[in-house]
């Protein structure tokens, strides 16, 4: 599988959340013991290199949007760049604060820092759509933001499940605190969406 069609693969999976057939990670023995197959070889492993071209493409399309409404400047895009990285850390937060309150605090901060930048590729597509045709971005980016949500809850239920029992004995407290989490992608994308010049 080349890398191109990985890529194209994660797309779908983020963007058209339907067509995902399964969420479960891929095992294989190494030394004894059980590890996970790599981003290359598994479409449910988590990679950065999707969430850190979200995030380049977020800056990019941020900065043309100012320049088409005339309110480009290189403070402007700082602005921008700033509060995408304070969006990114608020939802590792969030997420790892979810997974510890549900008796998961073993998972490995780089595949939480990796879910957590997902969302940047919707809210990129919908900032792009908003330039040419500017109502259509509250159509767009609640569609990105319930499958981002939902992105979220069915990764973080697969971690949960795999490591934790928690999750088992207290099953109404973790769907309330994954609910959340789907809520909160609303105000959290559309503030990324909302350009400031």
């Amino acid at each position: 599988m080349s890398y191109l069609q990985i890529l194209r693969s994660h797309s779908i999976l983020i963007l058209f959340l339907f067509l995902q057939g399964h969420w479960t990670r891929i095992t294989e023995p190494v030394g004894g013991r059980l590890s996970y197959k790599p981003p290359v070889q598994d479409i449910n492993a988590p990679d950065l290199y999707i969430p850190l071209m979200a995030f380049a493409t977020y800056i990019v399309v941020a900065g043309y949007a100012l320049g088409v409404l005339g309110r480009f400047t290189p403070v402007a895009l700082t602005i921008q760049f700033t509060k995408g990285l304070l969006g990114w850390f608020m939802q590792v937060i969030l997420i790892k604060a979810l997974l510890y309150s549900l008796g998961s605090g073993e998972s490995p901060l780089l595949d939480i820092v990796a879910y957590a930048g997902y969302g940047f590729a919707g809210t990129s597509l919908a900032m792009l759509v908003r330039i040419f045709w500017s109502y259509s971005y509250y159509f767009v980016l609640p569609w990105f933001c319930i499958c981002t949500g939902v992105f979220l809850v069915k990764t973080m239920k697969r971690v949960l499940q795999g490591v934790s029992r928690t999750y088992e004995r207290h099953p109404s407290r973790n769907h309330y605190f994954l609910l959340f989490l789907v809520a909160a992608q609303f105000p959290m994308l559309f503030w990324l969406g909302n350009i400031k010049g």
